[in-house]
């Protein structure tokens, strides 16, 4: 089997499947590519899980730290998109990690794109802030311990039929003033809504 048809092979895996190929399958694998086809693996997986699989027995235990993008998307009546999160079950921003090689406006285009089926192009992309610190730390249900450093964008133009994948248990716009209690990212929303209340202030003036 060629380097090729061993990263097609991967592709081809189930998400769950790729998430349990063991340590010493990992090494096997790996111990065949190039460090261009590494990136490459590591893209098909996804960056957070690829890490993890590499630490072996530490996986769970190992804190990461991750860089990624998420969307603040405003519909015409200035309501906000939250996505309701399927392993959390909580609402929060559309958006992910980035892969490696991958720049933060293409990290919030693809997950904007894979999490709620909409399109935004890179012009429409307004940065808020780079939000990083303790208030970005995240634990999850398997045990995975994670503290992102975030680019936030502001999206008022996209495109495309509202539509969620697995990750997601619902998707739904909200008023700001009426924003659901059970919040995954509150400190990107709260930020947001620092964001949304000046320019409407300087819009007025």
């Amino acid at each position: 089997m060629n380097h090729q048809e061993i990263l097609n092979k991967i592709k081809n895996l189930s998400m769950e499947e790729k998430r349990n190929l063991s340590y010493q399958e990992l090494v096997d694998i790996m111990n065949k590519l190039s460090p261009d086809e590494i990136i490459e693996l590591s893209n098909i997986i996804g960056y957070p899980v690829f890490t993890r699989l590499c630490m072996g027995e530490l996986k769970h235990k190992f804190v990461l730290l991750q860089d990624g993008a998420a969307a603040m998307i405003i519909n015409e009546k200035g309501q906000i998109l939250l996505q309701k999160r399927a392993d959390r079950d909580k609402w929060g921003l559309p958006g992910g990690c980035q892969e490696l090689g991958e720049r933060f406006q293409d990290t919030v285009i693809r997950e904007v794109k894979e999490e709620a089926n909409l399109d935004i192009k890179e012009e429409d992309l307004e940065l808020v802030d780079i939000v990083s610190g303790a208030s970005r730390r995240n634990d999850y249900p398997n045990g995975d311990i994670v503290i992102n450093n975030t680019a936030l964008y502001c999206v008022w133009n996209y495109s495309g039929s509202l539509k969620w994948d697995f990750e997601s248990k619902e998707m739904r716009f909200f008023d700001f003033d009426h924003l659901p209690e059970n919040q995954n990212d509150r400190d990107l929303i709260e930020i947001g809504k620092r964001f949304i209340k000046r320019k409407n202030n300087k819009n007025v003036g």
